[in-house]
C-alpha cells in the first residue's frame, strides 16, 4: 500500500484534485464570464459578495483584489497615517504588517500564544503602553488567525475597546471558521480575507474581501477600491486605489463556495487523524474550546535541534513540508527599527521549531498514513 503512495507524487495542496472534483462547473462559470465580456466588476463580483455575505452572516462583503489591498482599505478608510501605531503579531506573513508603512504609520509587532500560534492578548497590553512611549497613538489591532483558528477575541476585543481601538481580524487562512458561536467575518470593526490559490477558498488569481456590519465603513471601501469613485467611475470624491476584483476569479469563487462546507468538514478529519496519530511524537496543534478551524495548515512543533534534519528525511521519502514562518517580523531587514513589545520569545522559538504538512481535502486516508508512518519514523530516529 505505502509503495503505492510513495510511487505518486504527494501534493502539499492539491489544486488538481479539486479542479477534477469541480470539472464543467468552472468551464461554465468562466464561459460564461468570456461571453458577456464584463471582465471588471460583471454581475458575477455583485453575485459572489451577496454568496459570501449569507455564508458569513455579515451585512457587507466588499470584494478586492487581495488579502494585502484588504487590509490597506480598511486602514485607509479609518485615516490611518503618521504618528498612528498598528499592533500586529511578529509571527505572521509579511503582508499583515507591509500596509502600515504604506500609509505612514508605524507597526508595533507582539508575541503570539505558544499552543495557538495567534496573537497573545497579555503581550497586546504591553504592546499598547510601548507605542505609546514612542510618542504613537494607538489606533488598530490588526489580529491574524494563524493556520486556521480564530485569535483568542474574547479576551481580544475587551482590550481594544478599553483603549478606543479598531479590530480588524486578519482571516486570511480562517475564513470558514468560528469563535464562540460567530462566524469568522462577523468579529470585529472588519474583517478581510485572502483567496490566493493555496487558501481553503481560492480563486485562480489573487482575490480577496473584507467584511463588516457597519454600513458607512461598506459604502466609504466600496469606493476607495474604485479609486475613490462617488456617483460614477469619473467622479473622483477621494483617493483610492485600484482594488477590484476581476469577474473570472469571482466566477470562480462562486463555484468553489458551493463545496467549501464540505471541503471544510474534510480538512477537519485529517486534522484529527494526523492529531491522534502524531501526538506521542510531535506537539500537535490545539484548538481552543469553543472555536473552529479550516486547518488553512497543519502545522506540528518539534526540537528545533531536529526540524531541518526531519524535513530533509521526509522530502527524499516523497512528502512535501513547508516552513511557516522562519523569520518572525520584527527580524525581517523590511522592518528594522519598528518598535515590538518586549523580546517577542515566543515568535522567535515558534520560527525555528514549526512545520507544516500537507493538508488539502483531496489527501486520502491511504496518503495520509503514509505521511502519518514516514512522520513518526523521521522524528523518532533523527
Amino acid at each position: 500500500m505505502n509503495q503505492c503512495v510513495a510511487a505518486k507524487e504527494i501534493a502539499f495542496i492539491d489544486l488538481a484534485a479539486q479542479r477534477k472534483r469541480l470539472g464543467s462547473r468552472i468551464d461554465m462559470a468562466i464561459g460564461a464570464v468570456l461571453a458577456h465580456g464584463q471582465y471588471i466588476m460583471g454581475p458575477e463580483v455583485a453575485a459572489l459578495e451577496r454568496q459570501l455575505e449569507a455564508f458569513a452572516g455579515v451585512d457587507h462583503a466588499i470584494s478586492c483584489s487581495n488579502g494585502t489591498d484588504a487590509l490597506q482599505l480598511v486602514l485607509m478608510a479609518w485615516g490611518v497615517g503618521p504618528d498612528d501605531a498598528v499592533l500586529c503579531p511578529s509571527f505572521t506573513f509579511m503582508s499583515t504588517a507591509e500596509v502600515v508603512p504604506l500609509l505612514g504609520a508605524t507597526p508595533v509587532f507582539v508575541d503570539i500564544c505558544p499552543h495557538s500560534f495567534n496573537l497573545d492578548p497579555d503581550a497586546l497590553e504591553n504592546a499598547i503602553a510601548i507605542a505609546k512611549q514612542q510618542a504613537l497613538t494607538p489606533r488598530v489591532v490588526i489580529a491574524v488567525d494563524l493556520f486556521g483558528q480564530p485569535a483568542d477575541y474574547q479576551h481580544i476585543e475587551p482590550i481594544v475597546a478599553r483603549h478606543g481601538m479598531k479590530l480588524i481580524c486578519d482571516a486570511a487562512q480562517s475564513f470558514g471558521a468560528s469563535c464562540h458561536g460567530r462566524k469568522v467575518g462577523t468579529i470585529g470593526d472588519a474583517t478581510t480575507a485572502s483567496f490566493f490559490p493555496a487558501k481553503p477558498l481560492g480563486c485562480y488569481g489573487d482575490g480577496g474581501a473584507v467584511f463588516t456590519q457597519d454600513s458607512e465603513l461598506a459604502a466609504l471601501l466600496r469606493s476607495l477600491r474604485f479609486h475613490g469613485k462617488g456617483d460614477d467611475k469619473y467622479d473622483n470624491v477621494r483617493i483610492g486605489m485600484n482594488g477590484r476584483l476581476d469577474t473570472i476569479q469571482a466566477a470562480v469563487l462562486i463555484e468553489k463556495l458551493a463545496i467549501f462546507e464540505d471541503e471544510i468538514a474534510a480538512r477537519n478529519d485529517i486534522a484529527r487523524n494526523y492529531g491522534n496519530a502524531l501526538s506521542d511524537c510531535v506537539e500537535t496543534p490545539r484548538i481552543a474550546n469553543g472555536t473552529t478551524s479550516v486547518w488553512a495548515q497543519y502545522t506540528v512543533r518539534l526540537p528545533a535541534s531536529k526540524r531541518d534534519a526531519v524535513q530533509s528525511k521526509l522530502r527524499g521519502q516523497g512528502v512535501p513540508t513547508q516552513v511557516y514562518y522562519p523569520t518572525p517580523l520584527h527580524r525581517q531587514t523590511a522592518f528594522q527599527g519598528a518598535p515590538y513589545a518586549g523580546d517577542l520569545s515566543v515568535s522567535e522559538a515558534a520560527s525555528q521549531s514549526v512545520l507544516s504538512l500537507p493538508m488539502h481535502p483531496y489527501l486520502t486516508r491511504e496518503t495520509q498514513d503514509f505521511i502519518i508512518e514516514r512522520v513518526a519514523d523521521a522524528v523518532r530516529s533523527t
